[in-house]
């Protein structure tokens, strides 16, 4: 591809390597330095086309696509001397590795890659700290408080591959979560419609919207604690659909706010909460099932509830079966 021009209107066509790739997360790599924030606006305002079309973030790039891209100068805080360097070599856990992908054990606090006022991401460390890696690319994404199982693709036929399985809902995703009052269902199914939006100051939320995208989860209940004050329940979170924030937003719909989560819960709760020990957000992605892209193995990727969390359940007061 050509350089870009910080002066000038540049003109790149998309080659078989960035094929695939979603136009946002595309320029954050090519704009390096760039907040994501104004990457979105210029996207968002038109100022970014493809093919001289307009497009919306999350537009796939496809081999031979034209990208019009506006003279974009670094932002004087985001320069690079001001940036957070990768003080060492960036050591994650992993969970799985071969030739075509990688299985991360995600720490809740670390967001997956950079932007908004983040300098250097997981993806970005996982780069850095592997020089020789030709590709490394999200397969899909958690939130920043959320820990848990991450892939990263190695191959660009890896990550199609995986993202086919994904938009045809055949990756089995699992989470473990903790939320208050009386749960009474073994299971439960909410099937709400919701719509994602990005706020001025450039932060993503969603909102429950009859217009908005199918969003599926079943949740099943694993333990609940009646005799603490409020009642708990530990959950087990099935997402049939991916939607950003799905299980959060999902939860505060029914009324029950999630542990420690600081957009959609109770912010009150979430004070008393870190007085008793959990100072984070009860949210962690335990298992993934996935058919591998190249041998067409079925792979189970597991990570244990991370030991902050752990901790917090044990001082509970003993626990209950959940319903039948």
């Amino acid at each position: 591809m050509n350089e870009l021009s910080k002066n000038a209107v540049s003109w790149l066509t998309v080659d078989e390597e960035a094929a695939g790739q979603r136009i946002d997360n595309f320029l954050l790599r090519m704009l390096k330095g760039v907040p994501k924030s104004h990457i979105y606006r210029i996207v968002r305002s038109g100022e970014v086309r493809v093919n001289k079309g307009r497009v919306a973030p999350d537009t796939r790039l496809a081999p031979g696509d034209v990208l019009r891209i506006p003279p974009t100068r670094m932002a004087r805080s985001e320069t690079p001397e001001r940036r957070t360097p990768v003080a060492r070599a960036f050591k994650p856990a992993i969970l799985l590795e071969d030739d075509w992908l990688i299985a991360l054990d995600k720490p809740a606090g670390l967001a997956v890659h950079g932007g908004s006022g983040i300098a250097l991401g997981l993806i970005e460390q996982l780069r850095a700290s592997r020089p020789q890696a030709r590709f490394l690319e999200l397969v899909h994404r958690l939130d920043r408080d959320t820990s848990g199982v991450l892939l990263i693709a190695k191959k660009r036929a890896a990550l199609t591959g995986l993202h086919a399985q994904l938009r045809d809902g055949q990756v089995d995703k699992r989470y473990q979560l903790l939320v208050r009052g009386q749960w009474r269902d073994a299971k439960r199914v909410v099937d709400v419609p919701l719509h994602k939006f990005v706020t001025r100051e450039g932060e993503r939320r969603v909102r429950i919207a009859a217009g908005g995208r199918e969003s599926i989860t079943v949740f099943r209940c694993e333990r609940i604690w009646t005799s603490h004050d409020p009642p708990l329940a530990l959950l087990e979170a099935e997402l049939k659909t991916g939607r950003t924030h799905q299980i959060r937003v999902h939860l505060a719909h029914l009324g029950h706010a999630l542990a420690g989560d600081d957009k959609y819960g109770d912010f009150a709760w979430n004070r008393e909460l870190a007085r008793e020990g959990l100072r984070r957000m009860f949210l962690h992605a335990g298992q993934l099932t996935f058919t591998h892209p190249a041998s067409g193995e079925t792979l189970r990727v597991a990570s244990p509830l991370p030991e902050e969390l752990h901790a917090f359940l044990i001082k509970l007061p003993r626990e209950q079966p959940s319903r039948s």
